[in-house]
């Protein structure tokens, strides 16, 4: 790595991949969008993470995301960082030095929140055949209802299908919330901070996001399999990670 100049230059627009601290300009490999160098725009205690882009509007290519995560896995190498969200492009230098000089005391609290961190996925999701006929299983009021509205050849009016099918979802979302609870309590010994994001698709239990200190991370594995252990064969989990913090960058900043 070799340092760069705080008095230098590069016109025109910059892709930003990540905030991190530190005053000194710095470059990386040609490892940026489209092969692009990788530098840092510096300001006080604080840099941007960018590259060279010529186009303002970045085409959402795997090529493109391929290249945003290589810059972000080689920062978290090297140490804490406030990864930017995919097609971020500031117009100048200029307005870059300008961002950085107005937020510099939120992008510091941020940092020092995801100082020695990283981000660990866990999503677990119903491994069955049929999420109704599960459900209906594990219910008792499911199966009643179902057994009145459907017994003989009755066909149930559009009512009734609305209402059991309205029992289906409070039921999912009982469940969610009782076996994350649970996944959650195991969790927390391991874990700085616990979000939840939105579940995919019927099937998915939880969806949590993870902030782990680094020298924790074998802790986190192990809860995770001791988290997988209280439930049945009709559950799967599958963590993954190491990421960059995507998720606890609690930061507005306006390019």
């Amino acid at each position: 790595m070799e340092k760069q100049g705080r008095s230098a230059i590069r016109q025109g627009p910059k892709y930003v991949y990540a905030l991190v601290g530190g005053g000194k300009g710095r470059n990386y490999a040609a490892m940026g969008i489209n092969g692009g160098n990788v530098y840092t725009i510096p300001n006080k205690d604080v840099a941007a993470v960018v590259s060279d882009i010529s186009n303002v509007k970045l085409r959402p290519e795997r090529r493109h995301f391929a290249a945003h995560q290589g810059v972000l896995r080689k920062l978290m190498e090297e140490g804490d960082l406030l990864p930017m969200s995919f097609g971020i492009v500031s117009q100048s230098q200029k307005s870059l030095h300008s961002l950085l000089e107005r937020n510099h005391k939120a992008i510091l609290s941020q940092l020092n929140r995801v100082s020695g961190k990283v981000e660990m996925g866990l999503r677990v999701a119903w491994d069955v055949p049929n999420i109704f006929e599960y459900l209906v299983i594990s219910h008792s009021e499911l199966r009643t209802a179902r057994d009145r509205l459907f017994r003989g050849d009755r066909r149930p009016a559009q009512d009734e299908m609305i209402e059991i099918g309205r029992m289906v979802d409070n039921l999912i979302n009982s469940d969610r919330d009782q076996h994350t609870e649970r996944v959650e309590k195991i969790l927390a010994r391991s874990c700085c901070e616990i979000k939840r994001s939105k579940c995919r698709d019927e099937r998915e239990v939880m969806n949590l996001a993870c902030l782990v200190r680094r020298d924790l991370l074998k802790d986190f594995e192990e809860a995770v399999f001791k988290a997988a252990g209280l439930f049945d064969h009709s559950f799967a989990f599958d963590y993954n990670g190491p990421w960059a913090p995507h998720n606890f960058v609690e930061l507005n900043v306006e390019l």
